[in-house]
């Protein structure tokens, strides 16, 4: 589709929103803003919850596109992932259905399919219709929407990217971040191919760089136009020598989840 001029990004004093809100107006969006805490510089971001849904439906309004990063994006008790990631998703959904939005991109994650076995060396990369195999209430969240967007595709004609992003950092900070890392300027190009291209329905794709030791499969991402830069390995030496491998049958080792399927972090950090 034509590449949209007023883009709703939410979530956007977030981590990933705080790198996406300086890196897409060079693609030439003008960015509409919305978090549930002040956007720092932003005197003129939307402080709004997701449960507010006159709120929602006034954000969206006139708005080309959505890129949704809200919501709870670590593990917490489950009802507070319903009431943020599920209830919440629902919310803007019906705000964007009402307001004639054509195009979500949906901030969804590894963790969707966290309990599945990370391919080992030679066998190939994990591809985006493997089961959904959530490793947390946080990653089962994220198969909902991924649901979510599909049934608004199907009743409603709303497109989504659902776009299942790995680890977006400056660099990776994790030997198991080496498989999954989306460089800031990578998540930019995802989201601005996610965002342009042409007739997606409900499209799900992998979010990372062009990693050596890549565990997924992003040809979908691809398809989309994603032509990605970095590479992690520049970092792994580093990282090996201070934090050694994963130790064998361990989580790290032996899921796409990692830790998360043992002992994930919780909301708030």
């Amino acid at each position: 589709m034509p590449a949209p001029r007023t883009l709703l990004l939410t979530g956007a004093a977030g981590g990933v929103g705080t790198l996406m809100r300086e890196l897409l107006p060079a693609y030439g969006y003008e960015l509409r803003l919305l978090d549930a805490v002040p956007v720092p510089g932003a005197p003129d971001a939307i402080v709004a919850d997701l449960a507010d849904r006159a709120a929602l439906r006034e954000a969206v309004r006139g708005a080309d596109a959505v890129v949704h990063l809200a919501g709870i994006s670590l593990e917490a008790e489950f009802e507070k992932i319903v009431a943020a990631n599920i209830t919440g998703l629902h919310h803007l959904y019906e705000a964007v259905r009402e307001e004639g939005v054509p195009r979500v991109v949906f901030a969804s994650s590894n963790h969707a399919v966290g309990f599945t076995r990370r391919p080992r060396e030679g066998e190939p990369p994990v591809p985006v219709d493997t089961p959904h195999r959530p490793d947390t209430f946080y990653g089962l969240s994220k198969c909902f929407g991924e649901d979510l967007a599909q049934l608004y595709w199907d009743l409603h004609g709303v497109e989504t990217v659902s776009v299942r992003i790995g680890s977006c950092f400056p660099e990776p900070t994790s030997v198991r971040m080496l498989s999954m890392w989306l460089s800031p300027g990578d998540c930019a190009r995802l989201l601005h191919a996610a965002l342009t291209a042409q007739e997606v329905g409900h499209t799900v794709v992998y979010g990372s760089s062009a990693n050596t030791r890549a565990w997924w499969d992003l040809s979908t991402a691809r398809a989309l136009g994603y032509a990605p830069r970095d590479d992690s390995e520049e970092f792994a030496g580093k990282l090996i020598a201070e934090k050694g491998l994963p130790e064998p049958g361990s989580a790290d080792d032996l899921y796409l989840g990692g830790h998360f399927c043992v002992n994930p972090p919780r909301w708030p950090h």
